[in-house]
């Protein structure tokens, strides 16, 4: 049996629905290619080309591996931000990083413009089967080594099955949510055994992939999320930096560094705002992101009457400065795994007040480097904010033992040198498997000889 449709043939081959089932952890049963042609399970996700010939001599390749990263777009996000730090530190003798937007690039594309190929526009709409040619044209064309999809959706489905129809020795699948927007559906559930490694950002996120994903235990591999802690650092002398803002040098500030999505509910961190305020006056608020939801954030501001205490400060690329100007970091989300934002808050010394979700207890130590509350509860927030500007002096402590915590655990060097490890791994792994299939292959023509 053959089949027509290049699509339908990988799904079925990557979910075990064809004439012949693919086995879940990709060893040896039969399995049709997106040519239609039987298989093994093994060879049919190895690459045709650059990994049989580097396989066959068994010497290390002439050129570093091409690491193909697939995103939306990289507007300025936690994840995005991550995967800017990843590309910009893997070792280039070993790595030669490349970026792909199925959309616009966004601010932190157009900053990595000048370091790296980039590659956007392939995806024009959410039902644009057209981003299937290109796509695999495009690694193809590229010769690519490793695909890593970075959250969930349009990206994972269509990066993994384009990877695994072209022949991508690796294929990676990076996760940086417990929910949306990285919740993961039933056809990218189906693409899981093409896919090399599922990354996970903390030990609890792993777990979670594992529990609640169904993602089997052997494919999740941890890497904590990293900061880097020399950038994200104390400044001494913040009072230039709020004056920009209106904000007196010894006015108290919270502040928040999300995007204006849904998930990270804004809306708690305005109504603790206005909790607070009843009880310190002279408190001001920092709200750092930009996104859809502004203009009813405006509004709410507005309807609580706290608008002339609330600073919308939009996008920025000053992140360091802006943490260092607040007291206190609070993070309000519904949905969070290992976020970002509150290990760069960390690195430059600010204590910590956020909602008790995801992977965040991992990193904030309850009463030794911030408060965790109750997810939605504005009342509770608001009090053990209102504790810490009551006492600077402790305030100040929680937010030293922040920084040395996030030198000691979260750093940059860390999370990079996890990824160069994984891609080197899986990559050996799959030479081996190819080496082992040739000696395996040259034994049965000798037997039959």
């Amino acid at each position: 049996m053959r089949f027509e449709n290049a699509i339908e043939v990988d799904v079925l081959c990557a979910t075990g629905r064809g004439e012949a089932d693919c086995d879940a952890e990709g060893g040896g049963t039969a399995c049709f290619t997106a040519d239609g042609d039987a298989t093994t399970a093994g060879s049919a996700v190895l690459g045709r080309d650059t990994l049989r010939n580097a396989a066959n001599s068994g010497t290390p390749l002439a050129r570093p591996l091409r690491v193909m990263f697939i995103q939306t777009d990289m507007r300025v996000g936690g994840a995005e931000v991550l995967t800017a730090n990843i590309i910009r530190r893997l070792d280039r003798e070993r790595f030669a990083p490349e970026l792909c937007c199925l959309k616009e690039r966004g601010e932190l594309g157009e900053s990595l413009a000048d370091e790296i190929p980039i590659h956007q526009n392939l995806l024009t709409s959410k039902y644009d089967l057209r981003v299937w040619p290109r796509l695999t044209g495009l690694l193809r064309q590229r010769e690519v080594d490793a695909v890593i999809t970075v959250g969930a959706g349009d990206k994972m489905f269509w990066g993994r099955l384009a990877a695994r129809r072209v022949g991508v020795p690796v294929i990676l699948s990076a996760l940086h949510s417990t929910g949306w927007p990285d919740g993961v559906g039933r056809l990218n559930r189906m693409l899981t055994p093409i896919t090399d490694a599922f990354i996970a950002v903390a030990e609890s996120h792993g777990r979670f992939l594992a529990e609640n994903l169904r993602v089997p235990r052997s494919r999740v591999t941890v890497i904590p999320n990293g900061v880097d802690t020399r950038r994200f650092a104390p400044v001494p002398d913040v009072a230039a930096i709020r004056s920009e803002f209106g904000i007196g040098p010894t006015d108290p500030v919270v502040g928040i560094v999300a995007a204006l999505r849904p998930e990270k509910n804004h809306e708690l961190f305005l109504d603790m705002a206005a909790r607070v305020v009843r009880q310190i006056p002279a408190a001001r608020f920092l709200i750092v992101g930009d996104g859809p939801g502004r203009a009813s954030l405006e509004q709410r501001s507005h309807q609580l009457g706290i608008a002339d205490k609330t600073l919308f400060a939009g996008s920025r690329s000053d992140i360091p400065r802006l943490l260092a100007a607040m007291d206190v970091f609070a993070l309000t989300s519904h949905i969070e795994a290992n976020p970002v934002s509150i290990l760069e808050a960390m690195s430059v010394g600010r204590t910590v007040v956020a909602t008790n979700v995801g992977s965040i207890h991992e990193a904030v130590a309850e009463g030794q480097t911030g408060f965790l509350v109750t997810p939605g509860d504005a009342y509770q927030f608001a009090d053990r904010v209102t504790r810490l500007l009551n006492d600077p002096l402790r305030c100040q402590a929680m937010g030293a033992a922040a920084r040395d915590a996030a030198i000691r655990r979260w750093s940059i060097e860390a999370m990079v040198g996890g990824y160069e490890r994984l891609i080197e791994s899986v990559y050996a792994g799959k030479r081996s498997e190819v080496r082992g299939q040739r000696s395996e292959v040259g034994n049965q023509l000798l037997n039959t000889s």
